[in-house]
């Protein structure tokens, strides 16, 4: 049996059972949980940055907001309250929208 030690998605199980496939898991308490959602996050991004195409990319960035939702979770927040920090710094301080890459700056 392959063992795969990360973190899946709640209907993972559901699915592999149907396949009529055996598994072992275990639940999470929250610092196992936040520290999985970080190697996760990592995990997914590297998808990202190995995406061909703009459908994988798109993929991607979708299994990446859903990972964002979940440690806004844990860390008592609501993906609201993350957007309204993300425009507020937006404000503040800018998008990426004019995609400027800073070359240096003199002291």
């Amino acid at each position: 049996m392959p063992a795969y030690n990360k973190l899946v998605r709640d209907r993972i199980p559901e699915i592999i059972e149907g396949t009529g496939k055996r598994y072992s898991s275990k639940t999470l308490n929250k610092s196992e949980f936040i520290k999985e959602l970080r190697r996760k996050s990592l995990e997914e991004l590297e998808e990202y940055m190995s995406a061909g195409n703009n459908e994988e990319a798109l993929e991607e960035l979708a299994d990446l907001l859903e990972i964002i939702h979940a440690l806004a979770e844990t860390h008592g927040a609501s993906i609201e309250k993350v957007e309204e920090l993300r425009k507020q710094k937006a404000e503040e301080r800018g998008g990426f929208k004019e995609k400027i890459l800073l070359i240096e700056v003199e002291d």
